[in-house]
């Protein structure tokens, strides 16, 4: 079964900082790149970072760059997305998700996990 398991979300103050996991199963991790998305009630799924297994290519969107890191550990089949100089305005459920590694970002995914809430207090 194909399983993407998101971990490590809860409450955190701004201007701190939280790892969030994503532990992949069921599915040649190495053959995939791995994204992470967020949404906050009432917006559309936000793109955060992706990045290739293979090889550790990786991309940020704006609103995150300099801030998060997306890392693999290709041994555990898991990707991480440390989250450094938190803001109220990343409160959101982030989810994590496989696609094709063709391209960054993916310009589809096929697995999608259940996703994990992130919340920034001011």
């Amino acid at each position: 079964e194909v399983q993407l398991v998101e971990s490590g979300g809860g409450l955190v103050q701004a201007g701190g900082s939280l790892r969030l996991s994503c532990a992949a199963s069921g599915f040649d991790f190495d053959d995939y790149a791995i994204g992470w998305f967020r949404q906050a009630p009432g917006k559309p799924r936000e793109g955060v970072s992706c990045i290739t297994s293979s090889d550790g290519s990786t991309y940020y969107y704006d609103s995150v760059r300099g801030r998060f890191t997306i890392s693999t550990d290709n041994a555990k089949n898991t990707v991480y997305l440390q989250m450094n100089s938190l803001k109220p305005e990343d409160t959101a459920v982030y989810y994590c998700a496989a696609g094709p590694p063709t391209e960054l970002p993916p310009p589809y995914y096929d697995y999608w996990g259940q996703g994990t809430q992130v919340t920034v207090s001011s």
